[in-house]
This record gives C-alpha cells, structure tokens and sequence, in this order.
C-alpha cells in the first residue's frame, strides 16, 4: 500500500505543473538545456513573464523566474530579447509526403512541432501500420492523425453516388473503430470532394460515432463554403449533435465575392452551438487564398465513378454541355472567382511550365480570350490529362481577420509538406504561423501575443486531450519555440513560396534541438503519437 501511494504521488507530481520556483533548489540536478533570460509566452493566454527553463529527458523540468545561467547544463540557450513559446500545433496539415520529406522541414521552419495528418477525409489506412511506419523512419516533428471518411468510403463503396447498405455502414463503422483503436485521434471528412460529396448527414454522424466512442474528435471540411455555407456549418453542428462528439469546422472560411461577410454568421452558429453543449470550434489560416485540386471546379455528378466515367462523359455531347455550364457557375460564382485570373496554377505534372501562372495566361497562351467558357473547356482538358492543384484567390481579409479572432478558433495551416523546388505551393506551406505573428499581432493588432500563441498550442492540444503538450509547464514535453516578436515575419509569397521565415532562431522537439540559429539540425526527435487512452 506504502508502494502504491508513492507511486500514485510520483503520478501526481508528473502531471499537475508545479508552481514557478522563486528560489533555486540546493542541489540541482544537471540539465541537458537550460534556456535562460527569455519572455516566457506560456500557452494558456496569460501575461508574458521572464523565466529559465530547464529540460532533461525531453520534458520541462523546471521553470523558473530565478535565473538557470549557473546550473550545470550540457546546453545553454540565451534567448534574451526573445519569446519561448510551446511548439506550434498545425490542426490540419498535409504531411503525406513525410516519408519522403522525414525533416518536415516546411514546417518545422515555421516552429510547428506537432502536424496532425489525414484532414479533409483523406489521410491513411491502415493508421496503426503508419503510425509504426513514422516511428521507424524517424521524423523531425511529431505527428498524428486522423482517419478519413474518405479514404474509409473509397475503400468500401469506390465512388459510387450513392448511400450505403446497413452491411457496407457497418464495415465502414468497424473501419472507424479499428483505425482510432490504433491510435487515430478522430475521424475527419472532406463533403465537397469525391466520394465524401455523395454522403448524406446521418452516414457521417454514424461514423462520427463510432470515433466518439473512443473519445475522438470529428473535423470536416464542409459540404459548402460559398453559396450553401450555413446549410453546411449546420450539418458539421448536427453530427457533433447526433454522435456526442467534438467537432472543429476546418479551414473556415467564405469563398466567393457574393458571399464574403457571412463569416459573422458561421461564428454566430458556433456560438449558438456552444450555448446548447455542443463541443464546436474552428481552424483558420491567415491567407485570402485557398488551394486544391481542379477538381473543386468540376459539378461533383460528372466525377462519380472516376476517371474513365468522366472521361465518358465528357465525350457525349449533351452532358459535356451539362458539365460546362455546372463548371461556368463554379467559376462565375465559388472557387473561381468569377475570373480566371483568380486561379493559379500549383503543382501541374503534366506541364511544369504552367506552375505559378493563372488559367487566364493558359487561355491567351493558345491565342483564346478568357472567359468562363474558355476557362470551362480548359479545365476539362486538364482534367483528362491528370488534373492539377490550384490556388484560388477568392476570399475576403475581414472575413479571415473576424474567423482569426474568434475565441475558438486554433491556427492551422491547411498546407501540404514540401520543399524548394516542388511546384508552386500555395505559401501558406512555409508562412503560416510567423504571418500570423507578424501580420496579425504585429502589424494589425487583431490579437494579443498572447492570444495567437495560446491558438496556436494549449488551444489545439485540449481538442486533441493532450495533456503533456501546447504549454510552458513543469513535467510537460519539451516542445519549444523561440522567436523575435520585432522581427519574426513570413517570407513566402504566392509569386515566391519557397521562402522560409524571418526570425525563429530555436525550435525544440522532444527537448532536443531541431532549429540551432535558424539552420535545421540532424536532429529526428519527433515521435509518432497515438490518441491518449481514456
């Protein structure tokens, strides 16, 4: 018994923080780091204050407004003049390149220490197969995932346009339950793509159970974010209602000219939500542009049954007309802008050449006028010879500044892991996190320091229940950022996105050095991490 209360207490003292010491211990025990002189930034939205940090074992081990310099450390980091912040926290990132790209490097950069994977109902299968497959190649940053209803659906029904049977359902629910047994930590849907497009509401709240019963999280990028935005903030409400589960609109935001402002009232859905007891938040990133395959312009009818179906289709004279005109009203009124100057080029494998140009210089480059016609008939040759990703130039700044400054919106970069060279990316791959920093805090004062590191890390940490990790505390992960409030700035620009940022000298994983003096260490600390068990 003696046994078991020790051991209970040791429990205890490793997660409940310990209030800041006022005095130094008479005997330390050495340090691998200590980080000394800096403006500690916590992660919970309090007051700044001046602290030493000490790590060893990769956790926080002391924090401290007496000064570390002195204490034996096989490291010192002066970070005078400079924040220490938790490692950012990417809700929704693109990291299927990771095995390729083990550094992450595009992200790391940014001081992102942990990327949550498989947003927009893709991600990977089977998850625990991953996870073990991260954990093998090791990484520069942690990492975790989702699981995709698409990925799921895909698996089980191809691209049929229909609903499921009681049995595929099921399959599909033991899918679910199989990938948040390995570790998954939600289930994450992608309605305004193929085949997410062709569920109704209940299928996904079915499966949005299923993950609920591992106390999991649902995110979903909406059915619609033009014209249809609040019949589909309403749907990502509904199955948070219906599965009892926590549920985070991502990447809000308002597409199209005619429908800029309703950002206000997506937030006063949220809060009504939130009023009535249902978990709801959001992520954002601080960009007017967003980026996603052509696809996103095709009528989602014409793409059911894949690429042979549409190719099909498209050779019948009635319905190429019908996919044209459902193509003109994409351009004319959501994605498109209602010009093509408003959609860039990104990653085009078939045409190099085209990347970083508009479809509008793709049209004069065969001689043609742009038009929505034109730009119809070119997105269909592209699509038949592969497709391509785009940059869409059709959002309102007022709209991402109130999205930003909701209480419970996190900061999430919705970008793809990359490296120079690789297309042309959409910058939010290499800038997110310091444009927040320095566009928003800085230079337009929507948020306190305070408040955009606190989006950035404790914020995202509670929705995924990782109690070890988005704050400056005693006996949590030594996950770290230092930066330079003054001069901490992204570089990246949609003309020039492979620029990392300004102004981010250190980053820690694991309370190892990843980032020494803004060049990227050898260093592959980062873990694959599984969902917390209840």
């Amino acid at each position: 018994m003696i046994r078991l209360l020790a051991l209970a207490a040791v429990a205890a003292a490793c997660t409940v923080p310990a209030p800041l010491d006022t005095q130094a211990p008479a005997a330390p025990a050495p340090y691998d780091i200590v980080v000394v002189n800096g403006t500690v930034v916590d992660g919970t939205g309090a007051a700044r204050y001046r602290a030493d940090i000490g790590i060893r074992d990769g956790r926080i081990v002391r924090v401290s407004r007496a000064s570390l310099a002195g204490e034996p450390a096989r490291r010192t980091i002066d970070a005078t003049g400079r924040v220490v912040a938790p490692g950012f926290i990417d809700m929704h990132a693109h990291i299927e390149p990771i095995f390729r790209l083990p550094g992450a490097e595009s992200l790391l950069r940014q001081g992102v220490t942990l990327a949550v994977g498989g947003p927009d109902g893709g991600g990977p299968w089977p998850v625990g197969r991953w996870l073990d497959s991260v954990t093998s190649t090791g990484v520069g940053i942690n990492v975790a995932t989702l699981v995709g209803h698409n990925t799921i659906r895909r698996s089980v029904m191809g691209t049929a346009n229909r609903a499921p049977t009681a049995a595929e359902l099921a399959r599909m629910q033991g899918m679910v339950a199989q990938a948040m047994g390995e570790g998954a930590f939600g289930l994450s849907s992608g309605l305004e793509y193929v085949p997410g497009v062709f569920a109704r509401g209940d299928e996904v709240a079915a499966l949005a159970r299923a993950a609920a019963d591992s106390s999991g999280v649902y995110t979903s990028h909406v059915r619609d974010e033009a014209g249809g935005l609040m019949a589909s903030v309403r749907e990502t409400i509904e199955v948070g209602r219906q599965a009892r589960i926590p549920v985070v609109i991502t990447h809000a935001k308002v597409v199209g000219r005619p429908n800029w402002g309703r950002s206000a009232d997506m937030l006063a859905a949220v809060d009504a939500a939130r009023a009535d007891g249902i978990d709801a938040m959001l992520d954002v990133y601080p960009y007017t542009a967003s980026s996603t395959g052509l696809g996103i312009l095709i009528p989602s009818w014409a793409l059911a049954g894949g690429d042979s179906a549409f190719a099909r289709r498209v050779r019948d004279g009635a319905t190429r007309d019908s996919i044209v005109r459902g193509i003109i009203h994409l351009v004319e009124t959501e994605r498109g802008g209602g010009d093509l100057e408003f959609v860039q080029f990104a990653r085009v494998p078939w045409n190099r050449e085209l990347e970083g140009r508009r479809l509008a210089d793709w049209a004069r480059s065969r001689g043609l006028v742009p038009s929505p016609q034109v730009g119809a008939d070119l997105l269909i040759e592209a699509m038949l010879t592969g497709g391509a990703g785009a940059v869409y130039h059709v959002m309102s700044e007022d709209d991402v500044r109130r999205i930003m400054a909701h209480p419970h919106a996190t900061i999430a970069s919705d970008g793809g892991l990359t490296r120079p060279g690789d297309g042309t990316p959409h910058p939010r791959a290499y800038g997110t996190f310091p444009r927040v920093l320095a566009r928003y805090v800085r230079e337009q004062q929507v948020m306190t320091l305070e408040q955009a590191v606190m989006k950035m890390t404790s914020l995202p940490a509670a929705r995924l229940r990782l109690g070890d990790r988005g704050r400056i505390a005693e006996g949590l992960a030594a996950d770290l950022v230092i930066f330079d409030a003054a001069t901490v700035a992204d570089r990246a620009t949609f003309a020039d996105p492979h620029q990392y940022p300004d102004g981010i000298p250190f980053v820690l994983v694991n309370g190892v050095v990843a980032v020494d003096g803004g060049v990227p260490t050898p260093a592959r600390a980062g873990q694959a991490l599984r969902r917390p068990r209840d």
